[in-house]
């Protein structure tokens, strides 16, 4: 077991997303001693401007959004940290949690707000075809604003069927292009005649033109699309709870109970890493959910009377 003097928190947060920062807020406000300990590689900065946020009628950049949530938690004073924590264990009934540069925290509890990692597809000036939004991250979040355009979903070939058969609601011109070889199964195959989804062969090259997607494939044929959804997968940053005996599930994110616990008592999780919907909404009801479980298994913080009282 490891030891340490360090002073004891009531929670460590992992990771300062919309799922995190949104828990240390909550957090602060129930007056609890948290830290926050944040790598910087939130998805949400990814998103060029999102009108599937609550609350802004008009849409919000990833950016701007978690500058936001870092202005509301630190009316609070919560701090964040600039770290990637690397190890995580049992510290008595807590935890100790210790970065890559050997800086370490003691907690009564912990929430990973992790995330997952997407895999992006290989092509030159990626950061610039999201930022023109001719290659889009998340269907639920954005499809409705490609609504008639011509969309191509880039993914091996049943797992990209699916998700053109989702993107059919907003477009007729919506397009399978293969990431890998591969056969569709029959019932996938059958599905996408019936909505009229092509499916097209393997993909050789992708890149940009600034307006459009432009593919290659080994046919030697060309095809651009006005907006391309890569779904190639993800790695889930569910590592340290894994290495505390966390349940997964097969895409290795956390499973949960209802409250965000995971099955190790007084580790919770929230956000992408859990096993739902990947939405900031859904991020963001976990952490008011976690956060208020964990306030109220922690020793009560009754609040002196004022001086003079």
């Amino acid at each position: 077991m490891p030891e340490s003097t360090s002073p004891l928190h009531d929670c460590l947060i992992v990771g300062a997303g919309p799922a995190g920062l949104t828990a240390a807020t909550y957090l602060a406000r129930f007056r609890r001693d948290i830290v926050v300990v944040d790598a910087g590689r939130s998805r949400a900065r990814w998103i060029p401007r999102s009108h599937n946020v609550p609350g802004f009628p008009f849409g919000v950049a990833g950016p701007t959004l978690l500058e936001r949530l870092r202005t509301q938690a630190g009316e609070y004073g919560v701090d964040i940290v600039a770290g990637c924590i690397r190890r995580l264990e049992r510290d008595g009934d807590g935890f100790i949690a210790t970065a890559d540069d050997g800086a370490s925290w003691r907690s009564r509890t912990v929430v990973l707000a992790s995330g997952i990692v997407d895999v992006m597809p290989s092509m030159p000036g990626l950061a610039d075809a999201i930022e023109r939004r001719i290659v889009r991250l998340c269907a639920v979040c954005d499809a409705y604003e490609a609504s008639d355009e011509r969309i191509a979903v880039y993914a091996p070939v049943d797992e990209a069927i699916r998700h053109a058969l989702f993107l059919r609601t907003f477009s007729s011109r919506v397009a399978a292009v293969r990431s890998q070889p591969g056969t569709p199964r029959p019932k996938r195959a059958d599905a996408a005649r019936a909505a009229g989804v092509v499916v097209l062969p393997l993909a050789v090259s992708l890149r940009h033109d600034g307006q459009c997607c432009v593919f290659e494939l080994e046919d030697g044929s060309v095809h651009r699309f006005d907006t391309v959804y890569p779904v190639l997968g993800g790695d889930a940053q569910s590592q340290l709870a894994a290495r505390l005996g966390a349940r997964l599930d097969e895409h290795r994110e956390l499973r949960v109970d209802a409250h965000q616990q995971t099955s190790v008592d007084g580790l919770y999780a929230i956000g992408d890493v859990v096993s739902a919907l990947n939405q900031i909404s859904v991020a963001v009801g976990h952490a008011a959910l976690a956060a208020s479980d964990i306030h109220q298994r922690l020793p009560r913080n009754f609040r002196d009377a004022p001086p003079g009282d």
